[in-house]
Protein backbone atom coordinates (compact mmCIF):
# COMPACT_ATOMS: atom_id res chain seq x y z
CA UNK A 1 0.00 0.00 0.00
CA UNK A 2 2.72 2.30 0.86
CA UNK A 3 6.57 2.01 -0.66
CA UNK A 4 9.25 4.94 0.53
CA UNK A 5 11.99 4.79 -1.34
CA UNK A 6 15.34 6.86 -0.98
CA UNK A 7 13.49 9.28 0.84
CA UNK A 8 15.87 12.47 1.97
CA UNK A 9 13.82 15.87 4.45
CA UNK A 10 16.39 18.06 5.53
CA UNK A 11 15.78 21.15 8.12
CA UNK A 12 17.46 24.24 6.52
CA UNK A 13 21.19 22.77 6.15
CA UNK A 14 20.53 20.06 8.46
CA UNK A 15 19.58 16.30 7.08
CA UNK A 16 16.95 14.60 9.46
CA UNK A 17 16.05 11.98 6.89
CA UNK A 18 18.91 10.70 4.88
CA UNK A 19 17.87 8.18 2.20
CA UNK A 20 15.36 5.74 4.16
CA UNK A 21 13.11 3.08 2.37
CA UNK A 22 10.60 0.80 3.73
CA UNK A 23 7.20 -0.07 2.89
CA UNK A 24 3.62 -1.02 3.99
CA UNK A 25 1.74 -3.96 2.73
CA UNK A 26 -2.03 -3.63 2.95
CA UNK A 27 -3.48 -4.82 6.52
CA UNK A 28 0.05 -4.85 7.88
CA UNK A 29 1.13 -3.10 11.08
CA UNK A 30 4.70 -2.08 10.19
CA UNK A 31 6.77 -0.29 12.81
CA UNK A 32 9.72 2.84 13.40
CA UNK A 33 11.01 2.78 16.12
CA UNK A 34 14.27 4.19 17.48
CA UNK A 35 15.49 7.12 19.96
CA UNK A 36 14.79 10.48 20.23
CA UNK A 37 15.88 12.69 16.92
CA UNK A 38 16.54 9.48 14.85
CA UNK A 39 14.07 10.37 12.47
CA UNK A 40 10.52 8.94 13.17
CA UNK A 41 8.28 11.78 13.40
CA UNK A 42 9.84 13.33 10.35
CA UNK A 43 9.36 10.77 8.24
CA UNK A 44 5.85 10.48 9.35
CA UNK A 45 5.32 14.36 8.42
CA UNK A 46 6.77 13.92 5.34
CA UNK A 47 4.40 10.78 4.07
CA UNK A 48 1.42 12.78 5.26
CA UNK A 49 2.51 16.28 3.69
CA UNK A 50 3.28 18.40 6.69
CA UNK A 51 7.40 18.30 5.59
CA UNK A 52 8.28 18.39 1.93
CA UNK A 53 10.83 16.15 1.10
CA UNK A 54 13.93 16.96 -0.67
CA UNK A 55 14.60 14.04 -2.75
CA UNK A 56 12.79 10.92 -2.87
CA UNK A 57 9.60 8.68 -3.78
CA UNK A 58 6.43 8.05 -1.41
CA UNK A 59 4.25 5.78 -3.68
CA UNK A 60 0.46 5.61 -1.69
CA UNK A 61 -1.45 2.80 -3.94
CA UNK A 62 0.75 3.16 -6.51
CA UNK A 63 0.43 7.09 -6.67
CA UNK A 64 3.99 8.97 -5.90
CA UNK A 65 2.65 11.35 -4.03
CA UNK A 66 5.82 13.57 -2.32
CA UNK A 67 5.30 16.65 -2.08
CA UNK A 68 1.79 16.83 -1.99
CA UNK A 69 -0.38 19.05 0.47
CA UNK A 70 -1.71 17.74 3.65
CA UNK A 71 -5.05 17.57 2.66
CA UNK A 72 -4.67 16.31 -0.74
CA UNK A 73 -2.70 13.35 1.00
CA UNK A 74 -5.47 13.07 3.75
CA UNK A 75 -8.25 13.01 1.03
CA UNK A 76 -6.82 9.99 -0.50
CA UNK A 77 -7.28 8.14 2.98
CA UNK A 78 -4.06 8.27 4.86
CA UNK A 79 -4.54 9.71 8.34
CA UNK A 80 -1.82 10.69 10.76
CA UNK A 81 -2.48 10.53 14.97
CA UNK A 82 0.14 13.28 15.38
CA UNK A 83 2.54 13.55 18.38
CA UNK A 84 0.87 15.38 21.53
CA UNK A 85 -2.57 14.32 20.82
CA UNK A 86 -3.32 17.93 18.79
CA UNK A 87 -7.14 17.65 20.09
CA UNK A 88 -9.04 21.10 19.61
CA UNK A 89 -9.23 21.69 23.23
CA UNK A 90 -12.03 24.08 23.37
CA UNK A 91 -14.57 21.77 21.67
CA UNK A 92 -16.11 18.66 23.22
CA UNK A 93 -15.46 15.48 22.78
CA UNK A 94 -18.37 14.68 19.85
CA UNK A 95 -17.49 17.73 18.24
CA UNK A 96 -13.89 16.87 17.74
CA UNK A 97 -14.83 13.41 16.54
CA UNK A 98 -17.41 15.40 13.96
CA UNK A 99 -14.35 17.55 12.86
CA UNK A 100 -12.22 13.77 11.40
CA UNK A 101 -15.14 13.32 9.33
CA UNK A 102 -15.16 17.05 7.86
CA UNK A 103 -14.00 16.00 4.89
CA UNK A 104 -16.64 13.06 4.23
CA UNK A 105 -20.10 13.28 2.07
CA UNK A 106 -21.17 9.61 2.53
CA UNK A 107 -23.96 8.90 5.31
CA UNK A 108 -22.29 6.69 7.33
CA UNK A 109 -21.26 9.34 10.04
CA UNK A 110 -23.26 8.67 12.74
CA UNK A 111 -22.76 4.82 12.58
CA UNK A 112 -18.73 5.19 12.74
CA UNK A 113 -19.26 7.85 15.61
CA UNK A 114 -21.28 4.92 17.33
CA UNK A 115 -18.66 2.47 16.90
CA UNK A 116 -15.84 4.63 18.22
CA UNK A 117 -18.14 5.10 21.05
CA UNK A 118 -17.82 1.13 21.27
CA UNK A 119 -14.61 1.12 21.14
CA UNK A 120 -13.56 3.86 23.51
CA UNK A 121 -16.86 3.67 26.34
CA UNK A 122 -14.72 6.45 28.44
CA UNK A 123 -15.33 8.89 25.44
CA UNK A 124 -18.93 8.07 24.98
CA UNK A 125 -19.61 8.82 28.52
CA UNK A 126 -17.83 12.62 27.91
CA UNK A 127 -19.12 13.12 24.91
CA UNK A 128 -20.19 16.78 25.73
CA UNK A 129 -17.28 17.19 27.81
CA UNK A 130 -14.89 19.87 26.42
CA UNK A 131 -11.90 18.13 25.13
CA UNK A 132 -9.11 20.21 26.85
CA UNK A 133 -10.40 18.89 30.20
CA UNK A 134 -9.67 15.38 29.36
CA UNK A 135 -7.12 13.06 30.78
CA UNK A 136 -3.58 12.44 28.63
CA UNK A 137 -4.96 9.14 28.17
CA UNK A 138 -8.28 10.21 27.38
CA UNK A 139 -7.01 12.47 24.68
CA UNK A 140 -4.72 10.39 23.26
CA UNK A 141 -7.93 8.26 22.45
CA UNK A 142 -9.89 11.16 21.37
CA UNK A 143 -7.26 11.67 18.86
CA UNK A 144 -6.73 8.22 17.07
CA UNK A 145 -11.20 8.29 16.95
CA UNK A 146 -10.83 11.57 15.24
CA UNK A 147 -8.66 9.50 12.96
CA UNK A 148 -10.75 6.64 12.53
CA UNK A 149 -13.98 9.17 11.72
CA UNK A 150 -12.04 9.73 8.82
CA UNK A 151 -12.17 6.06 7.33
CA UNK A 152 -8.48 5.65 6.90
CA UNK A 153 -7.26 3.77 4.38
CA UNK A 154 -3.74 3.63 6.36
CA UNK A 155 -3.38 4.88 9.98
CA UNK A 156 -0.38 6.56 11.03
CA UNK A 157 0.21 6.96 14.94
CA UNK A 158 2.56 9.45 16.17
CA UNK A 159 4.48 8.09 19.40
CA UNK A 160 0.79 7.51 20.69
CA UNK A 161 2.31 5.98 24.16
CA UNK A 162 4.43 9.20 24.63
CA UNK A 163 3.57 10.95 28.29
CA UNK A 164 1.14 8.31 29.44
CA UNK A 165 1.07 6.41 32.68
CA UNK A 166 1.70 2.74 32.10
CA UNK A 167 -1.90 1.81 32.88
CA UNK A 168 -3.23 3.61 29.73
CA UNK A 169 0.09 2.86 27.42
CA UNK A 170 -1.66 -0.58 27.81
CA UNK A 171 -5.28 0.06 26.89
CA UNK A 172 -3.80 2.00 24.10
CA UNK A 173 -1.86 -0.79 22.63
CA UNK A 174 -4.60 -3.41 23.17
CA UNK A 175 -6.46 -0.70 20.86
CA UNK A 176 -4.24 -0.71 18.39
CA UNK A 177 -3.73 -4.59 18.84
CA UNK A 178 -7.55 -4.76 18.24
CA UNK A 179 -7.58 -2.53 15.16
CA UNK A 180 -4.61 -4.61 13.51
CA UNK A 181 -6.75 -7.89 13.74
CA UNK A 182 -9.43 -6.21 12.02
CA UNK A 183 -7.63 -5.48 9.22
CA UNK A 184 -6.40 -2.06 9.17
CA UNK A 185 -3.54 -0.93 8.14
CA UNK A 186 -1.06 0.78 10.15
CA UNK A 187 2.14 2.58 10.44
CA UNK A 188 3.13 3.22 13.75
CA UNK A 189 5.83 5.29 15.14
CA UNK A 190 6.87 4.34 18.73
CA UNK A 191 10.04 5.40 20.99
CA UNK A 192 9.11 2.06 23.54
CA UNK A 193 10.31 -0.20 21.27
CA UNK A 194 9.34 -3.29 23.53
CA UNK A 195 5.49 -3.09 23.13
CA UNK A 196 6.18 -1.66 19.42
CA UNK A 197 7.71 -4.76 18.65
CA UNK A 198 5.20 -7.06 20.43
CA UNK A 199 1.93 -6.33 18.29
CA UNK A 200 3.78 -4.98 14.72
CA UNK A 201 4.63 -7.64 11.56
CA UNK A 202 7.42 -6.16 10.40
CA UNK A 203 9.97 -3.24 11.79
CA UNK A 204 12.19 -0.73 10.98
CA UNK A 205 14.98 0.46 13.34
CA UNK A 206 15.71 4.19 12.72
CA UNK A 207 19.49 5.84 13.49
CA UNK A 208 20.89 9.08 12.64
CA UNK A 209 17.99 9.37 10.39
CA UNK A 210 18.65 5.96 8.82
CA UNK A 211 17.50 2.37 8.46
CA UNK A 212 19.59 0.89 10.63
CA UNK A 213 18.18 -2.96 10.59
CA UNK A 214 14.82 -4.00 9.25
CA UNK A 215 13.22 -7.05 9.64
CA UNK A 216 10.28 -9.25 11.53
CA UNK A 217 9.17 -7.78 14.48
CA UNK A 218 9.51 -11.41 15.85
CA UNK A 219 13.13 -11.24 14.69
CA UNK A 220 13.94 -8.05 16.13
CA UNK A 221 12.70 -8.84 19.82
CA UNK A 222 15.38 -11.38 19.86
CA UNK A 223 18.44 -9.36 18.53
CA UNK A 224 20.99 -8.84 21.35
CA UNK A 225 22.11 -5.26 19.51
CA UNK A 226 18.21 -4.19 19.81
CA UNK A 227 17.68 -5.32 23.40
CA UNK A 228 20.75 -3.36 24.70
CA UNK A 229 19.99 -0.11 22.99
CA UNK A 230 15.80 0.06 22.98
CA UNK A 231 14.98 -2.71 25.59
CA UNK A 232 18.06 -2.16 28.24
CA UNK A 233 20.40 -4.08 29.46
CA UNK A 234 18.02 -6.42 31.56
CA UNK A 235 16.07 -7.79 28.54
Amino acid sequence: MLAVRDLHTYYGGIAALRGISFDVPRGGLVALVGANGAGKSTTLNTISGLLAPRHGTIRFEGRDIAGWRAERVAALGLVQVPEGRQIVAPLTVEENLLVGAYTRRDGGVRADLGGVYDRFPRLAERRAQIAGSLSGGEQQMLAIGRALMARPKLLMLDEPSLGLAPLIVQEVFRVVAALKEQGATILLVEQNARKALAIADYAYVLEGGEIGQAGPAAVLRDDPRILEAYLGRGA
